[in-house]
């Protein structure tokens, strides 16, 4: 009897989290398929390393996007990000690729400053906790001393 009840605890437990997968699946799809009021690209060169950077900003203020990143000697990082901005400052998450390497994905918190028509690409401590990397609580985020500022370009499609 205590065997079948934990066996029908696990299954509840199971259906629960697909509904909950599913329901995390339709939301991205439809911030993917909704579509953006604006859209402004930008592109930061510092020494030899290249990022750039297009955000489309939605009806409910929420940033999608993408960037890529070309550092000197590494191979490239290309993602999306997803966020949203809270003052003037965007705080989201870069979900990408390294190289050729498809089968793995990345994710990191990004923190950018809007000053202007520049952005800034902030600097802070990052921790992780069950796999999950953010900004650590307390500690602050430098926009000051960056190698990172986007200046303003011309989408291009490709």
């Amino acid at each position: 009897m205590k065997n079948l009840g934990l066996s029908c605890l696990l299954l509840v437990s199971i259906g629960f989290q697909s509904c909950k997968n599913e329901k995390a699946n339709d939301t991205k799809e439809a911030t993917k398929a909704e579509k953006p009021i604006s859209v402004n690209c930008y592109q930061a060169l510092y020494d030899k390393d290249t990022i750039d950077l297009k955000i489309n900003t939605l009806k409910d203020g929420k940033i999608s996007g993408s960037m890529v990143m070309k550092m000197y000697a590494m191979s490239e990082k290309t993602g999306d990000i997803e966020g949203e901005f809270r003052g003037d400052t965007l705080f989201a998450d870069y979900s990408f690729i390294q190289g050729k390497n498809e089968n793995a994905t990345f994710k990191n918190p990004l923190a950018i400053l809007k000053r202007g028509d520049t952005l800034i690409l902030g600097n802070g401590k990052i921790e992780t906790y069950l796999g999950r990397s953010y900004f650590a609580k307390g500690a602050p985020i430098d926009f000051d001393r960056v190698k990172y500022k986007f200046l303003t370009v011309d989408c291009v499609d490709k």
